[in-house]
């Protein structure tokens, strides 16, 4: 045998043992994936969770969020900074998610979720007075997506069947 010849046959051993190698690395980025998809929606289920009971837990702020939706600038000053710290975290958690989205993370099942609840949100001349308030708060990309969510000009139905001109003031 020659060094050639032992060379290539060292060269062969090296892949075949590589190879698996390769395959172990694909199979734990793979799952490693799985895991971030699975963390990010428990992410965005615990987050909506959150949210919804800040809604649950106080008739007052209930009665605030029903009002900003309808008109932001009508609220009195304590009224918008509730209702401006709901719907910062609120679109801060939407940001984060589209981000999961760009990055692969977030499946587009998941991501159209968020843009349906998005979309309900903002068809509500409140939402979108106060996001004009606070768009710059927010990545550029993101941003455009919501200004785009906005053009489409959507009617304002999440809460249609609520009776909104009942909503006590404050």
């Amino acid at each position: 045998m020659n060094w050639e010849m032992l060379a290539a046959i060292g060269q062969l051993a090296a892949v075949l043992l590589g190879f698996p190698s390769l395959v172990y690395l694909a199979t734990q980025i793979r799952e490693q994936t799985k895991e971030r998809r699975h963390a990010a929606i428990n992410t965005l289920a615990g987050q909506w969770s959150d949210l919804i009971k800040s809604l649950n837990d106080s008739a007052e702020f209930s009665a605030i969020y029903l009002r900003g939706l309808q008109s932001f600038h009508e609220l009195d000053p304590v009224s918008k900074v509730r209702f401006s710290a709901f719907f910062g975290r609120f679109f801060k958690n939407f940001e984060g998610m589209y981000f999961y989205r760009l990055g692969g993370v977030l499946g587009s099942s998941s991501w159209g979720e968020i843009e349906r609840t998005m979309t309900d949100l903002l068809a509500y001349p409140g939402t979108r007075a106060w996001w004009e308030t606070r768009k710059h708060w927010h990545a550029d990309e993101f941003a455009r997506v919501v200004d785009e969510i906005i053009a489409e000009g959507n009617e304002a139905k999440a809460y249609a069947t609520y009776n909104l001109v009942d909503v006590p003031k404050a």
